[in-house]
């Protein structure tokens, strides 16, 4: 008998509107599945079961007494510890932060209560969520769900393995260079990087940006897209966002049926020539092989975004120039390097650098945006190599080749931050070593409901088969893991 904490949001949602089950066993399931599975992995850092019990009885009760249910209405979500929570630990992965508890919720996780969902507690996150794996000297590392010795990717990397592993129906991430999207193809769930502007975030720090992004992950794309439908609703703190723009988000409760028959699908294996192993190369041509035969057409994009890793480093370093130069000397030598370095890159930059490297950016944007004539969705890589050990931040080098910096080896990711479409990460099966493998389908800019839909019917072929089926991690296995995600984590970070 399959666990509640296993259903997928969609179908707990249903099941709890129709009275079959109650928002409190499955929050029940959840909690069991944590203490089950957290041991190993470390992917919930802060846990408020007893807010959460509370919370889930409450929701119980209004279901029994018919009021208004909003559309997550008592569906377990975690938070990542990048977006502070009223009366509950707000850390930032940083030691500088160890005892902040905020008195108000960030607009994101104002929207979660808002629209009925349990939030049960934070997850973890590099230092200051910057790079793409996930540890920090305050908690540890977490492990991947299919080798908790290997990394999950990050910087939404607690909020990934949470779902994949049941711990919560859903979880809320954001996204610079693919943090919403690496974790979720290193852990085998879906992760969605909207249009700049859909999801209110007051908290950012530049007007007008594609970096400092907010989404959702779930276990499919449905379950991404009813978060995201309560994410991107318009409140108060919706005013305090300059880039956000009107929109209805309810549509997203509710996909458009696809048929996979009538796609025209762009491929493109590296995006013009960035950085991509062989063994990733032919784990995505045999995905590429099983899709050709099912849909209108498939056939190679002519997109050239081999130059947009280097634009994404000048970009990066004026987007951190303006978020650290108030604090960057508060904090000592052992501080996430990441920072540093992109933080250093700022001060060592001209303003004709930046100048040059925005304009290349719209130049970019306009290069892909131009294929949406010819195609409805472009799908590539997620993320340029396997997962690999945490003990190392980043992988130095590539079938050989020498990785320059801690972005290097994104640029899968990095390249579509460059042009802003948006993305939707979705598992595929199991790569070469056994661990989970991602492809990242890109639509039209604002074509989040037509992008969604249109993976939806790709997730819906994709299941058909073990080769490209979503993959589920071993949790019987899980539970038995004694690894050093957390001792041996914060060592690697210091």
């Amino acid at each position: 008998m399959i666990e509640p904490c296993d259903l997928s949001a969609t179908q707990a949602r249903r099941m709890i509107r129709s009275k079959e089950l109650s928002p409190v066993e499955l929050l029940e399931s959840c909690l069991r599945r944590t203490d089950d599975t957290n041991g190993a992995l470390n992917a919930v850092v802060t846990r408020v079961d007893e807010m959460a019990m509370t919370d889930a009885k409450r929701k119980e009760q209004e279901v029994i007494d018919g009021l208004f249910l909003g559309p997550l209405h008592g569906l377990p979500v975690a938070i990542k510890d990048l977006q502070p929570t009223a009366g509950i630990l707000t850390t930032y992965g940083s030691q500088y932060f160890a005892d902040h508890i905020p008195v108000a919720d960030a607009g994101i996780v104002k929207r979660v209560r808002t629209n009925g969902g349990v939030v049960t507690g934070k997850t973890n996150i590099p230092e200051m969520s910057i790079g793409a794996n996930t540890v920090n000297r305050l908690f540890g590392a977490t492990g991947n769900p299919f080798d908790p010795t290997k990394t999950c990717g990050g910087s939404s990397g607690g909020s990934a393995v949470a779902v994949a592993t049941g711990m919560a129906s859903l979880a809320t991430g954001s996204d610079h260079g693919g943090s919403l999207r690496i974790p979720a193809c290193y852990s085998g769930v879906v992760g969605h990087r909207s249009s700049p502007g859909m999801v209110p975030h007051e908290l950012r720090t530049i007007t007008q940006t594609n970096y400092s992004l907010q989404g959702p992950i779930g276990r499919t794309v449905a379950d991404a897209a009813l978060l995201l439908a309560a994410l991107a609703q318009r409140d108060t703190s919706s005013r305090l966002d300059p880039m956000c723009f009107p929109l209805d988000s309810s549509i997203y409760c509710d996909l458009a049926a696809v048929d996979i028959g009538s796609l025209r699908v762009g491929v493109s294996t590296d995006l013009g020539g960035v950085l991509v192993s062989k063994s990733i190369r032919k784990s995505f041509n045999e995905r590429v092989n099983f899709l050709s035969k099912h849909v209108a057409f498939l056939s190679e994009v002519d997109v050239d975004l081999s130059d947009a890793p280097a634009v994404d480093w000048q970009l990066r370093a004026d987007v951190f120039a303006t978020q650290y130069h108030r604090e960057i000397d508060n904090y000592d030598v052992g501080f996430n390097p990441n920072v540093r370095s992109s933080y250093e890159t700022a001060l060592s930059t001209d303003v004709l650098g930046i100048a040059k490297a925005r304009r290349r950016q719209m130049e970019l944007f306009q290069e892909v945006n131009t294929q949406f004539e010819n195609f409805d969705v472009i799908i590539c890589p997620g993320v340029s190599v396997p997962p690999f050990k945490w003990t190392s931040l980043y992988p130095d080098k590539i079938d050989g080749r020498a990785v320059e910096n801690y972005m290097a080896w994104l640029a899968l990711s990095s390249a579509l931050t460059v042009v802003g479409n948006p993305v939707t990460a979705l598992p595929c099966g199991l790569d070469l070593n056994g661990t989970p493998f991602g492809i990242q389908c890109v639509g039209a800019m604002f074509g989040d409901h037509a992008l969604l839909s249109n993976a939806a019917a790709i997730e819906g072929l994709f299941s058909t088969e073990p080769l490209t089926a979503r993959p589920v991690p071993d949790v019987t296995w899980l539970k038995n893991q004694k690894t050093e995600c957390t001792t041996k984590g914060k060592e690697v970070a210091s």
